[in-house]
Formats: structure tokens, sequence, C-alpha cells
């Protein structure tokens, strides 16, 4: 490794998420300072729940998050069905699949997650952070990219890491546009924060499926006041839901109405919850995540979607494997990035897939559909069949994690 060619590395970072904070953090640990810029004007707390499991832990070890993240866990102990009134129809334990199942040992919410990579990018220091930009324009040759920022300011990078999410600009303005990549999975996901209510028991997930293929949840939130709700809704694709906030709270709505649990309760706040978020349930399938100097990372170049519960570990193993390819090549990026590809994709292509019946399984049309969801879970649960379904839930622990503490210095 030319340890003056990784220092004279020009690297610039288009999303502040877990992939680009933590692309960052293993860039600079390998002596390459990066440029991080983030639409959003400050760290976005909170949002959902994710889990680390397999390689996405060992990536978290190894990069010195596992403290932080120890102090941050929410205390979710596993996962439980109850019908419209309430009542306990079954209950999944954390340890019932040794952690593989719907809720794993260690859960910390997204904002917590990246507020630990944040804290360990302030203590090290050397990363030019930029919130409030983004950009505007990509235009490149074979040396380097030539980027204009919102802020009118044109800069010039060795490479840039598209870190911008399911909807990346980055992908947009270098690959094409979305419909070219994006496959629609059948329904949308919101998640937000709402008062706790007193009758729900802590520590627990909560979940109830409603007739008309709607499933919401409750789940534990770092202020024990406080609980994150879950609403998953399959319906055909509606362009009017992209970007209109109070559409998608309407039809959240609409989907609630006259429902059991707690369905009324989650439908009156989506409106007063100061962090709510709403999507499609997408999948995004590239033939290349790489354009000359332009890389996309996490689900800017491989959503699997929420269904996969692979998001976070696909975000933070492909920023484990891309900054130690890029320093391990520093003399000959290309190559870093071919490598980066050729690397991931494996892992990738095991974690975008979907647990047996999608969608459909967590969104049952029917009463009878309900029932028969409950009595496959009460099955999945026996003694028989465990093993068959830790086998299903261990699908990416097979894979072999580079290692590239010969490129960090």
């Amino acid at each position: 490794m030319n340890a003056k060619s990784v220092s004279q590395l020009r690297v610039l970072v288009a999303g502040g998420g877990i992939g680009g904070n933590a692309v960052a953090l293993q860039l600079l640990r390998s002596g390459i300072r990066a440029t991080v810029v983030e639409r959003a004007s400050a760290p976005r707390p909170g949002g959902q729940a994710v889990d680390l499991r397999g390689p996405s832990r060992e990536v978290a070890a190894r990069m010195g998050m596992m403290p932080g993240i120890r102090a941050n866990q929410l205390d979710e102990r596993g996962m439980k069905y109850v019908d419209a009134a309430g009542g306990e129809i079954l209950r999944m334990p954390a340890e019932l699949f040794d952690g593989k199942g719907g809720v794993a040992e260690i859960e910390i919410t997204r904002g917590d997650l990246n507020q630990v990579l944040l804290d360990l990018l302030a203590a090290e220091g050397g990363v030019d952070y930029r919130y409030g930009e983004w950009i505007t324009e990509i235009r490149q040759d074979d040396a380097g990219v030539d980027v204009t920022f919102a802020s009118g300011a044109t800069e010039r990078f060795d490479i840039v890491i598209g870190a911008d999410g399911l909807h990346s600009a980055t992908r947009r303005m270098v690959f094409g546009p979305e419909e070219q990549f994006a496959t629609y999975l059948g329904g949308y996901m919101s998640f937000f924060t709402l008062p706790r209510p007193e009758d729900l028991e802590p520590h627990w997930f909560t979940m109830h499926s409603l007739v008309g293929a709607t499933g919401l949840g409750m789940r534990p939130d770092a202020d024990p006041a406080t609980c994150k709700a879950l609403v998953v809704i399959r319906a055909a694709a509606d362009p009017a839901l992209r970007r209109d906030v109070a559409a998608q709270q309407q039809f959240i709505r609409d989907r609630l109405a006259g429902g059991g649990w707690e369905s009324a309760r989650i439908a009156a706040a989506v409106s007063e919850a100061p962090d709510f978020y709403f999507d499609e349930l997408a999948r995004i399938d590239m033939p290349s995540w790489v354009e000359g100097r332009v890389v996309l990372l996490g689900d800017a170049g491989y959503c699997g979607s929420p269904l996969t519960g692979q998001g976070t570990a696909m975000a933070l193993v492909g920023a484990y494997v891309l900054a130690g390819e890029l320093a391990a090549h520093a003399d000959n990026p290309d190559r870093g990035l071919a490598r980066y590809q050729e690397v991931l994709r494996p892992f990738v292509k095991t974690a975008q897939q979907l647990q047996p019946g999608g969608l459909n399984a967590m969104t049952p049309k029917s009463r009878f559909g309900i029932r028969a969801g409950h009595a496959l879970s009460k099955l999945m649960m026996s003694k028989a069949m465990r093993p068959v379904m830790m086998r299903m839930l261990s699908k990416t622990e097979s894979y072999d994690l580079p290692d590239y503490s010969a490129a960090t210095v």
C-alpha cells in the first residue's frame, strides 16, 4: 500500500446515514480523509429499531462500535402477537432462535446507532462534515469527479460514494432513473414515535394483524415514556403517496379505521409524530454499483427493503468492504472499486432474499389468513421445526468477512 497515495486520495460521501458515516470512519482509520455531505440540517434522532447479528455485528466490533451500542441498546426481549382485544395469541422470545428471529439480542434505534458512528468520527477528527449540503451535478473523467453542490460550490474528488438511500440522487444523476432499478414489492411501511400506552407490555414488540392486508405493532423505545409504532400495508403502488405527507397520513388513517387493538391510537398519532416516516417497500437491483469513479453503497445500490431485516447489515458490511478495498488499492482506486463489487456481491445476493411468503405473510387479507399465519408461527416455534428455522434465519452468517487490518493505520 502506498501511504502517500492514501493520504492524497480525496473521497466525497453523499449521505450522513449509517452507511455513509461507517465508510467515512473506516476510510479515516485507513488514512483517507473523507468529506461527508448531508441534506438534513442535523442528525436525525430516533427512528425504527434495527438489529445487529452475524457479519454486521462483527463489523461493529472491529470498528469499535460495541461500547456505544451496548450503552444505547433497547431492552427488547421478543415479539408477541395479540388479537383485536389485546389478548395474547403467541409469544416468541428472542432466545428462541438464538437471536436470529424477529428480535435479535442487540436492538438499537437507527438514530442511536448513527450517533455512535458520529461520536467515533468526532473522536477521530479529520472528517469534513457538511450539513444542509447536497450534490446537484456530477461530471467525471478517467481521473476523478467534478461535483457541484447546492450551495454553488464546485470541487474535484477522486471518488464519490453515493450513500443517499433508496431514492438516491447520486444513482439518478450517474446511473439512470430509479424506475430502471427499482422493483415495487407490493406495499408501504411507516413508523413513528408516540406516547407509550400504560397497558403496553414493556420490553416486548407487540404485533396485530387487521383484516384487509394491514399489520401494525408497537415496540420499545429508548425513552420509556414513548414507543415506536409500525404500520405495514399491502396495496397497489400510488404515485400520490411518494411525497405528499398529508396523503400518506390519511392513507394510514383510512386503513386503520375501525380496526382493533391500538388501531385508533396509532391512527390518531400519525399527524402528531415528530419523526413520521413513510415509504414504499422496494428492492434495488443493479448489474453494477460502480460507474467510473462513482460508487453506490447500501440502499442506494442494493436496497432489499425492510422486509429482509438486512438493511443495516448491508450498509455496515458494505461500508467496511468498500473502505477496506479502497485502502488496500489506494494507488489504483479503479481496482479497489472492482474488488468491492467482487467481494460484497455474494453477501448482498443472500441478504436481499425475502423470507418465504414475503409481504403477503406479514399482511394477510382475511381472518382465515390471519389465523393460518398464527398457526404457522406456532408450528415454526415447535421443537421439531426450530432446526429448520435456524438454517433459514442464518442465511447470511456463512459470509466470510474479509480482514482489512493491514490496510488501517
